[in-house]
């Protein structure tokens, strides 16, 4: 599709820099990213930041007889203009809400589980994920440990956080946001999109991200929570060696015990290696 005008594909809207607005026009991109999503009979699918509708008005058709959309929004002015569209659409709620705030939890219905997708503004993506991440954690606290609150996720990031959310040992980008979200799903880099495809065009590259969280992580800590401090210090400084980051936790001897070189910098161990370090520090307390 050729790029549309800025006022034209905003239909009026003044981009917001505060909330991180750049709309998605490029209809090529958007049929690619449905496809991706693959909507299903009977899902229940939750769009963060739907903003102009350009994705949220094809999902909301393919959803139309048996599906439900629940579109969370926390511009004022982007809600009252999808809310003569929705309106026409009983099984499309819209919810004028911070996503970092949302408690997703209360969508939850039966064994229906929430499938999300999203455009999400770079200057809360991470912290977004965290917070989809803590939701998940808090659900399965209260319907039992193998409880999946999230089938999915598709997440349009920038390139950059992508790349190292799918970053293997041995690099610069693997680290603390590749070992996290990598323990709790499965995740998958898609495809690139250019940033022709939104205006206001953006000054990065983007890509499609997609989460399959674990009902059960292949390597299970014992403590999760115990897990995430860890892992936090062993990234804080990387220019140390594990002898020195994880010196609070455990000693040298420790770590050779468990095969894991002292010497060794955090960006070399693997996902499966942090989760014994945490399950026998864990051990080693009781």
């Amino acid at each position: 599709m050729s790029e549309a005008s800025d006022s034209s594909a905003t239909q009026g809207h003044r981009a917001r820099k505060r909330f991180g607005q750049n709309f998605l026009n490029d209809e090529a991109i958007i049929a690619q990213l449905l496809a991706a999503i693959s909507p299903r009979s009977g899902d229940h699918v939750v769009e963060i930041g739907p903003g102009l509708g350009a994705l949220s008005k094809p999902l909301g058709e393919s959803l139309r007889d048996s599906g439900k959309l629940t579109l969370v929004e926390i511009d004022r002015d982007l809600t009252a203009k999808l809310g003569n569209w929705v309106a026409g659409n009983p099984h499309i709620q819209l919810q004028q809400a911070d996503a970092l705030a949302f408690d997703f939890t209360a969508l939850a219905s039966g064994s229906h589980r929430l499938r999300v997708v999203g455009n999400l503004p770079y200057n809360i993506s991470t912290p977004l994920l965290f917070h989809l991440l803590e939701q998940q954690q808090h659900f399965a606290a209260q319907q039992g440990d193998h409880a999946l609150l999230f089938s999915d996720m598709h997440f349009m990031l920038q390139q950059e956080v992508v790349d190292r959310i799918c970053a293997v040992p041995g690099g610069k980008q693997y680290g603390r946001l590749s070992v996290t979200l990598q323990y709790y799903a499965a995740v998958e880099r898609l495809f690139s999109v250019p940033s022709s495809a939104f205006s206001p065009r953006p000054a990065v590259e983007s890509a499609i991200l997609r989460i399959a969280p674990y009902a059960i992580p292949p390597c299970k800590a014992n403590d999760e929570a115990l897990l995430s401090r860890l892992v936090t210090a062993a990234f804080a400084q990387r220019r140390k060696t594990l002898r020195n980051t994880l010196k609070t936790f455990c000693s040298a001897e420790q770590l050779q015990a468990l095969s894991i070189a002292p010497g060794d910098r955090a960006e070399t161990l693997q996902v499966a290696d942090f989760v014994k370090i945490a399950n026998a520090v864990q051990a080693s307390q009781q």
